[in-house]
């Protein structure tokens, strides 16, 4: 098995083999990364999907649940606040934000320091559906990284922290 010819071929490898026929012109090196990378966020976004869904979340209503929990006690920012951090728009938090309410995973109230404007906090079933649920999620993914040693991982990271911070 060489680098350049792996023993396992995936589905990226038949794409850039029938490139390679018809534009043998092509570099296809940034192909087969984005594509892999395309291929594994799909794969994993469906798995954690599957993994919330024990807790009655999507997702995205993870996502929010996750935002309040990582603030710390008491658990509470505003709907700009986790609209910013998670980049959505107002109308798309608040989508998310009523679903959560009604489930009684989160409540709304007046802020104290503004009159125009809200906290959301989680509330107790909401601290206790999140922490679930983000040890289910990271039980998928680490389950997914097992086919890496401490170091492979460690150094996959580290080049996806770069290639980040060059796409940014």
């Amino acid at each position: 098995m060489t680098e350049d010819r792996p023993q396992y071929r995936d589905p990226v490898d038949a794409i850039i083999d029938q490139w390679a026929a018809v534009r043998p012109d092509l570099d296809t090196k940034a192909m087969e990364v984005f594509g892999r990378i395309y291929r594994l966020s799909r794969t994993m976004g469906d798995r954690m999907e599957k993994a919330y869904q024990p807790y009655g979340v999507s997702r995205g209503e993870f996502d929010v649940l996750a935002t309040l929990r990582r603030a710390g006690e008491p658990y509470t920012l505003s709907p700009r606040q986790l609209s910013a951090t998670l980049m959505l728009t107002t109308g798309g938090m608040t989508g998310r934000l009523d679903k959560l309410e009604k489930a009684g995973l989160l409540r709304r109230s007046p802020d104290p320091h503004d009159r125009r404007g809200l906290q959301v906090t989680l509330t107790d079933k909401g601290l206790d559906t999140i922490d679930q649920a983000v040890g289910a999620g990271l039980a998928v993914q680490t389950q997914a990284l097992a086919s890496l040693d401490a170091e492979q991982a460690n150094q996959l990271a580290g080049l996806l922290r770069e290639l980040l911070r060059g796409a940014d």
